[in-house]
């Protein structure tokens, strides 16, 4: 399977520290763990094949891993599955979040709840393949800080998207063109598949709402290292697609922060200096 490696020698500070993020005692080096973040909104028809799936996955790998999946008070049973998939194997755990929706804010608290040193996320409805899990594992513990499931790298691809579909995506990288720092452009910011080690977001600020967090990651994040792992995207097997106008909203939402970051603020704080 080939990778897209990016690579820079800069590590920008990222922001404030907004929450307190568990880590090891200064000088002790922690032992190697995953933490695989799963966020649901009425996936009681997939999260029981997803998780038997991911475990398949990911019990060869040899890794110490965890299952975090974080639901946002699903009406349809969700997290009664997952509970029950939890009393049978402690590395399953189950979050419900109450009066909040969106897979950012989903993925972070799922991320501040463990003590895992490299933390993933994926989608509930195998659009994202877990066979590519341990290739992810493998770029990370190979010295990326970043590894993505790529639909854009060199082999990878949007699946069955209509022509409106792709055009809308290829726009929104598009715009992330320039936020982006020049030597660690992703071919896919937008990926909702993808991993890190934890000390690159340590007491970084990033936007809990909506649902592109990697973009925010790649910007405001202390990321020197990123590999592009290419995959198909895949047809959803049951449910319906969130892929809405508020998502859009959301992603416009986070353009329109990081621009201003970017060539706002600082240029203003330059021209008053």
């Amino acid at each position: 399977m080939s990778i897209t490696t990016i690579n820079s020698s800069c590590t920008p500070a990222g922001g404030t520290a907004s929450r307190s993020w568990p880590q090891a005692a200064k000088g002790v080096s922690a032992p190697e763990k995953l933490a695989l973040i799963i966020p649901t909104l009425r996936e009681a028809e997939n999260i029981r094949g997803i998780l038997d799936h991911v475990r398949s996955v990911l019990d060869p790998v040899g890794i110490p891993y965890e299952i975090l999946v974080v639901d946002d008070d699903s009406p349809d049973g969700t997290g009664d599955i997952v509970s029950a998939v939890a009393l049978d194997d402690p590395r399953v755990r189950l979050i419900v979040r109450k009066g909040e929706k969106g897979v950012a804010g989903a993925t972070l608290l799922g991320w501040r709840n463990t003590d895992a040193t490299i933390l993933g996320v994926m989608d509930a409805d195998l659009q994202h393949p877990p066979e590519l899990l341990p290739a992810l594992i493998s770029a990370i513990l190979a010295g990326h800080d970043l590894a993505i499931g790529s639909r854009y790298a060199a082999g990878g691809s949007l699946g069955d998207w209509n022509p409106a579909r792709k055009l809308l995506s290829a726009a929104a990288l598009w715009a992330a063109i320039p936020v982006q720092r020049k030597r660690i452009r992703a071919k896919d910011p937008t990926s909702g598949f993808f991993m890190l080690r934890r000390e690159c977001i340590h007491q970084v600020r990033l936007q809990s709402s909506g649902f592109k967090l990697l973009l925010d990651i790649l910007v405001r994040g202390r990321i020197r290292s990123v590999a592009e792992i290419p995959f198909a995207f895949g047809q959803r097997h049951r449910g319906a697609s969130k892929a809405t106008f508020e998502v859009a909203c959301d992603y416009a939402s986070l353009l329109a922060s990081l621009y201003w970051e970017r060539f706002g603020f600082h240029r203003r704080a330059h021209s008053s200096g």
